[in-house]
């Protein structure tokens, strides 16, 4: 077999000292650069710069799709380091690992980028991205009217409105995020459901919705939805394979009194059962609750963290939990500040990797896939372990 599972890199020196075990030809390999894409493979790639959300999607036949360039300025100990370091912006560092990936492609270039909301963990790379390679089709949920669920002066939503208003001027294309379709964002050979956003839901029927959202002028200011609840959701096929994402979409009702607050269930909900789910909101309280962890039942969990609060305990251990759905999982997670290990060791000492590049490579047809963590302390994507969830 060609990986080991691993458990917070304690089993990575087993794996380097595992030679005689015969490899196949082309697999990563533990201490080595993460080997190219190849056609017919699908990855994802978790990015990991300690400032915010960004994922690289490449599909079977080359086409690519990212979601999210996060650049937080929240300084630390609060937020992670920047990784690879604090030399370059997060946004540069995204541009240039994607660069780097999508090199085996042929052409490195993003065919679409998929922002799931409009907070600055999730966009402000996006500006260094755009000049580090072509975007060829960029989708929010908001286009062209940025004043639902509510008007904002944020220099942060001012930038990102302005850099839209360029791109079009310039002749980019730009789309509004369709709930329901699944021919919006195109891999070929692979489908994705736009599954969530605004508080549309899709129904799991052709390309029917449904509006859980009040009308934003019959509510109290105090329960307008935030941009959280706004954000985009997607569930990805290959083959047999499942994948969620859903940005900082969240489950919180505030305790059952504004159950129409929560999005990220019905969406969930939609999505069925996946093989490798990302956890909402950087696994934070407000997100991931019981009934969206029944709901996926993913043998791998992703964290995409960046924060001294990433993950929040009650979520990890809903990830964990045996009563809500049975059977082995692994949880890995971008990014831990030491604070929160030592808060809640007893759940953080069960994760299968505490930092680094999380890449989901899914095998040609979708039967098969496993999960490379690559260091992110560097440009040299040397592969720190190789766990294999599922394989023939």
């Amino acid at each position: 077999m060609a990986a080991v599972v691993t458990r917070r890199g304690l089993l990575l020196g087993a794996a380097a000292l595992g030679a005689a075990a015969p490899l196949p030809a082309g697999e990563d390999v533990v201490g080595q650069p993460l080997r190219p894409w190849r056609p017919g493979g699908l990855d994802i790639h978790h990015i990991a710069t300690g400032k915010g959300d960004s994922t690289l999607i490449i599909g079977p036949d080359g086409s690519s799709l990212m979601i999210d360039a996060g650049a937080s300025t929240t300084p630390t100990p609060a937020s992670l380091d920047a990784r690879p370091s604090a030399e370059r912006r997060p946004g540069e560092w995204i541009g240039r690992y994607a660069r780097r990936h999508l090199a085996a492609t042929g052409t490195p270039k993003l065919d679409a980028f998929l922002v799931s909301h409009l907070h600055p963990d999730h966009i402000d790379g996006l500006y260094d991205v755009a000049k580090a390679l072509p975007i060829g089709k960029l989708v929010d949920r908001a286009w062209p009217d940025y004043t639902y669920p509510r008007p904002s002066d944020a220099p942060f939503l001012k930038a990102y409105v302005a850099f839209v208003h360029e791109r079009v001027q310039a002749g980019g294309k730009i789309e509004r995020f369709r709930v329901g379709a699944a021919d919006q964002l195109q891999l070929p050979g692979a489908e994705i459901r736009n599954l969530a956003a605004n508080g549309e839901v899709w129904t799991g029927h052709g390309s029917d919705t449904r509006r859980l959202f009040p009308a934003i002028d019959t509510l109290a200011a105090t329960d307008i939805p935030d941009e959280n609840a706004c954000s985009a959701a997607i569930r990805l096929r290959y083959g047999a394979f499942g994948y969620f994402a859903a940005g900082d979409l969240t489950s919180q009702s505030f305790d059952g009194t504004l159950p129409w607050r929560d999005v990220e269930t019905p969406a969930a909900q939609a999505a069925g059962p996946v093989d490798v789910a990302v956890a909402a909101h950087h696994g934070m309280f407000d997100a991931t609750g019981a009934d969206v962890v029944r709901a996926l039942k993913p043998r791998t969990w992703i964290i995409p963290a960046w924060h001294v609060a990433h993950p929040s305990s009650d979520v990890l251990e809903r990830m964990f939990s045996q009563r809500l759905y049975p059977g082995p999982r692994d949880v890995f997670a971008t990014g831990l500040s030491p604070a929160n290990e030592m808060a809640h060791h007893w759940l953080t000492d069960r994760l299968t990797a505490r930092e680094g590049h999380i890449v989901v490579r899914v095998a040609p047809g979708g039967a098969d896939y496993r999960v490379v963590v690559t260091d992110h302390r560097s440009e040299s994507d040397r592969v720190v372990s190789v766990s294999v969830p599922r394989a023939p």
